[in-house]
């Protein structure tokens, strides 16, 4: 069943849809097993784009809507996602202001001037270094942003972290799952099995609705990403239900449907260790496919991982989704001496 949310929600299109699928022919040869990529990393035209352009097409379409004229967001030093929000600001005409908190111990003199951060700041956002220590409660230093915004007589627009714990934030990966669906019927193939990096919550969260609808099941793994599987598996749960009963799937979202991998989160949020660094090297020398140290490369690594140890059955069809993050690459060169 396809969920068909665009005739139900107002969407402002901000990327080049269907993002491609493609196999991986030298890692599955390497691994022994089919894998394909869905590239949402080279989707968007929007400095180097992202999972988060696809969730913000939603948000967007609400601010319009509502007449605000600042967009405000946190995230890490080297946020994805704040980023992304930088870039609709600036294609949508607004202004943006970032709070960047230090939620990574990364020790370089470099790490907040190069990288997503440097990105953001030529699209001409406003950033905030304020504020320490992931977590998907909301932060004060956000609230003081949004405040400050208005105290300067501003009409701003809430996005959380992540893009995620906010009414429409799991809207972008449950349309995904629509997009996966009509791309693998063109295709001829499916995927049994789905990895995606997973922290705030929406991306994995959408894709549970998204995919819960289907007729055909599939296995949907989140490789956690935040070093807390209790505080991920709660946001997706979270965001999920929530997104299943805004667009009415009539059913509640079982728990066993949120399965979370905590074996690849690394030392903490942010950090990478060898394993990582070897996924990324191992995705970058075999297929060209660059991934970052925070998410991609923590997922990529729990694929290759899983595949070594004979944890696909045989014969799967894997669909490893890339979010993005590759922009982050430079604020870890350290990590690869």
């Amino acid at each position: 069943m396809a969920l068909n949310l665009e005739a139900k929600f107002p969407r402002k299109q901000l990327a080049f849809w269907p993002s491609p699928i493609h196999k991986l022919e030298r890692l599955s040869q390497e691994l022994g097993v089919e894998v394909w990529a869905k590239r949402d990393d080279i989707s968007s035209g929007l400095a180097f784009g992202g999972n988060k352009v696809r969730k913000l097409e939603w948000l967007a379409a609400d601010a319009l809507a509502q007449g605000c004229d600042t967009l405000v967001s946190i995230g890490n030093i080297q946020s994805n996602h704040t980023r992304q929000v930088a870039a609709v600001a600036a294609v949508l005409g607004m202004k943006c202001r970032l709070v960047q908190e230090e939620w990574t111990k990364w020790e370089d003199p470099a790490y907040d001037k190069v990288g997503n951060i440097l990105l953001s700041r030529l699209m001409g956002a406003s950033t905030v270094l304020e504020g320490e220590g992931y977590s998907t409660e909301v932060k004060e230093t956000w609230q003081r942003a949004l405040d400050e915004v208005r105290r300067e007589g501003g009409k701003p627009y809430a996005i959380p972290a992540g893009a995620s714990d906010h009414p429409l934030g799991g809207l972008g990966y449950a349309h995904f799952a629509d997009e996966v669906a009509a791309q693998e019927e063109q295709m001829g193939v499916f995927f049994d099995t789905v990895i995606t990096a997973t922290c705030t919550g929406s991306t994995q969260a959408g894709m549970v609705v998204g995919f819960g609808a289907q007729d055909r099941k599939r296995r949907l793994i989140g490789i956690d990403t935040a070093c807390n599987e209790a505080m991920t598996r709660a946001a997706v749960t979270k965001i999920a239900r929530a997104t299943a009963e805004l667009i009415g799937l009539n059913r509640e979202i079982r728990d066993e449907e949120i399965i979370i991998d905590p074996r690849f989160a690394g030392p903490d949020y942010g950090l990478p260790d060898e394993e990582t660094i070897a996924g990324i090297r191992a995705a970058a020398s075999l297929e060209a496919m660059l991934t970052d140290p925070v998410y991609e490369g923590k997922s990529i690594a729990g694929l290759i991982a899983m595949a070594k140890k004979g944890e696909f059955p045989k014969g799967s069809k894997i669909l490893y989704v890339h979010l993005g993050g590759a922009p982050a690459l430079n604020a870890y060169h350290n990590a690869f001496h």
